[in-house]
């Protein structure tokens, strides 16, 4: 009774509420704390991450700078350097040459070889061993390249039968003659819009031929047919000399297939060939056949 006469449960109950409320605040402000806490980690993960993202930027900015640079310097050598010199091997002299390339022999790792398949994409262990020859390679791509360690050899060779692209370093060159010279047996088509001719080979050996010739109309007369109805007929003539020359090759007798003639024939049997490639063979089909055997089995040598 006293304590509520003399005001003292009001200040008891003002007391409770307060030491409810400072517990209540104090709840709080830990809970801020930890808040920031949580805030300032963050903050200094963030400027870490931040630190870190323009190191990357910063190494992939000096890298796109010296790519740069280097295709600056390719182009600059592309329009300044020449191989050294240039001819196509055939028989003999292209014995001769692959015997050279296969006698080099260099310490632990000191010769490299490469099949380049596209210009365009060139590795970049070739890039270094070729310096600033390699705008070279690019231009006689696809190709063989061959260099050494003490920059002595520099050669590329185009060849009939590219094998998949590598490069390597070993003591000697990989060089594998059945990419230059004819091995085994396989057949080689020569097909023109107007002629087709197809041997059977064991190695340089012919076994086998077969040929024909399809007439096709060589001009449109002004009293006849309309121009565009020239070129119809004209262009169905060559679908079906294309058609005889995909049934004679259905009857080949060997796996191995190779396709040459006019470039504008070719893509229609890239599906079937192990390699194409164009040539200028004309005149009969027997004859024409032997040309264009000989321009296919022939290898383009560039020292550089």
């Amino acid at each position: 009774m006293l304590d509520r006469l003399l005001g003292r449960d009001e200040l008891k109950a003002d007391i409770a509420e307060l030491e409810e409320r400072v517990e209540t605040l104090t709840a709080e402000r830990d809970q801020l704390e930890r808040q920031l806490e949580k805030t300032e980690s963050r903050r200094k993960q963030a400027v870490t991450e931040r630190q870190e993202a323009q190191h990357r930027v910063n190494k992939l900015e000096d890298r796109i700078e010296q790519l740069e640079d280097t295709t600056d310097r390719l182009r600059r050598a592309e329009t300044t350097l020449s191989t050294r010199r240039e001819t196509t091997l055939r028989g003999g002299r292209l014995e001769e040459v692959l015997g050279r390339l296969e006698s080099v022999e260099t310490g632990p790792q000191g010769a490299l070889s490469a099949y380049v398949a596209d210009g365009h994409d060139i590795p970049r262990a070739l890039r270094d061993a070729f310096g600033e020859r390699t705008a070279l390679v690019s231009r006689a791509a696809p190709c063989l390249a061959f260099t050494d360690d003490a920059g002595l050899l520099g050669v590329c060779l185009r060849v009939p039968v590219g094998p998949d692209p590598f490069v390597e370093w070993g003591e000697r060159l990989r060089l594998d003659r059945a990419w230059c010279q004819p091995r085994g047996r396989y057949t080689l088509a020569l097909v023109r819009s107007d002629l087709f001719a197809m041997g059977t080979y064991e190695g340089t050996e012919r076994t086998a031929f077969h040929g024909f010739d399809s007439a096709l109309k060589s001009q449109h007369s002004k009293g006849g047919f309309s121009q565009s109805r020239f070129e119809r007929l004209r262009d169905e003539q060559i679908d079906d000399h294309l058609e005889r020359c995909l049934a004679a090759l259905d009857e080949r007798e060997t796996d191995r297939l190779f396709v040459v003639g006019e470039r504008s024939v070719l893509g229609e049997f890239m599906h079937r060939a192990d390699e194409t490639a164009a040539v200028d063979a004309t005149g009969d089909p027997e004859p024409a056949l032997a040309d264009a055997w000989r321009d296919f089995w022939s290898v383009q040598l560039r020292v550089l």
